[in-house]
């Protein structure tokens, strides 16, 4: 019996790679430039005939080709939002400042929302709180704004990351990071 070597698996793969979230918002304008050269329908399907393509026959070279394209999906800005606000987690807290080195709790909230998503938001969290649509704690979802209460006014925001997490900038010697919501004071607001 022919010894034979083990395939080592992967060893002709490329490393995959995680696409930066800004290549996700060009999705969607690289789908409409496709569809532009076709009058905005997808192009009619054309193969070879059936008994070149049963032989191997290779397709004429002035034939035209068919490419095949993933549907086109927009991310909801909630979720861009929820990224973004990941992606800043180890930056210090600095009172006053809305990135990108450094935060404070509204700061973040502002920097993903208006400097990132080119959403207009006020700076402070109690005008976020009133720039934005009033959510049910039942219905609230990842990437809606969680609004820390104290005497009717809200002293302290974050991003909901879901399953009861929010990211947030907490407080001077802290960092941007993921926690557990800590009090039963909060309001939910999405972003209009």
């Amino acid at each position: 019996m022919p010894a034979t070597s083990p395939a080592r698996p992967g060893r002709h793969r490329r490393p995959a790679r995680r696409l930066p979230l800004q290549s996700l918002a060009l999705t969607p304008l690289l789908g409409a430039a496709l569809l532009l050269g076709t009058g905005g329908a997808p192009p009619a399907s054309t193969s070879a005939p059936p008994q070149a393509a049963a032989h191997g026959a290779k397709p004429a070279a002035n034939s035209p080709v068919v490419v095949a394209t993933a549907p086109v999906t927009t991310v909801p800005r909630r979720i861009q939002a929820l990224h973004l606000a990941a992606a800043q987690v180890g930056k210090p807290y600095r009172w006053g400042a809305a990135g990108p080195y450094a935060f404070d709790c509204s700061g973040l909230v502002y920097y993903v929302y208006r400097t990132r998503l080119h959403v207009a938001l006020p700076r402070t969290a109690n005008a976020q709180r009133i720039a934005t649509v009033r959510v049910a704690k039942s219905n609230i979802l990842a990437g809606d704004l969680v609004f820390f209460m104290r005497s009717g006014r809200a002293y302290h925001v974050g991003v909901y990351a879901g399953s009861g997490k929010v990211w947030h900038s907490p407080r001077p010697g802290q960092r941007v990071q993921l926690s557990k919501l800590w009090t039963t004071a909060w309001v939910a607001g999405r972003v209009r």
